[in-house]
């Protein structure tokens, strides 16, 4: 094979994977007419704020999850920004098959944006993520000011949680969002999820 075929047959290759984005309002558009919506967010995400009709496929279970969108269907994929959506769309042609596919442009913030319709439910606890962020931020600035007004030896609990979070970064496992996963307020959505 030519260098020239190559190229194109990999150009080809790379069209088939990327989604074309689509703007919210075209998007809705689409939804009126009968297209499918895929939520790619986690349970916890979607479950707290979602796009009316949207199904839930987390991108943590789309391997072995199947995309139950019948007929020749547009799909349309979606996240909170766009960035998850955008950054695995290879994975995500693939699991729409041969039928058109759009990923929604800014996801769920730029949906919002446009004044079309969200899906609230405040009974639900923060998403994990960012209990995460709120509880390992507490206790940085707590280890920082008792640090400072009472002993140095208490930055260690600063250093401490730098290194978990470090370690979560590396190894992909967050002891934080084990342990969170596990309070009264997130157990009914864990041993549903």
């Amino acid at each position: 094979m030519t260098s020239t075929a190559r190229q194109r047959a990999d150009s080809k290759t790379k069209n088939r994977t990327i989604l074309k984005t689509i703007a919210p309002a075209d998007a809705a558009r689409l939804l009126r007419d009968g297209a499918i919506l895929v939520d790619v967010r986690e349970p916890d995400e979607h479950a707290r704020e979602r796009i009316p009709g949207a199904t839930s496929l987390p991108l943590s279970r789309l391997k072995e999850a199947e995309l139950a969108a019948p007929g020749s269907k547009p799909v349309l994929f979606h996240c909170r920004s766009g960035a998850r959506t955008q950054g695995n769309a290879p994975q995500l042609a693939a699991k729409a098959g041969l039928r058109e596919a759009y990923v929604i442009e800014g996801g769920l913030e730029a949906w919002k944006c446009a004044g079309l319709p969200v899906a609230e439910d405040r009974r639900q606890p923060l998403e994990l993520m960012r209990q995460v962020q709120i509880a390992a931020g507490s206790m940085v600035l707590l280890g920082v000011l008792l640090g400072t007004a009472v002993s140095p030896w208490l930055y260690g609990l600063s250093a401490f949680v730098g290194a978990g979070l470090v370690f979560a970064g590396v190894t992909g496992t967050c002891g934080l969002a084990r342990l969170l996963r596990l309070m009264p307020w997130n157990r009914a959505r864990g041993a549903a999820a």
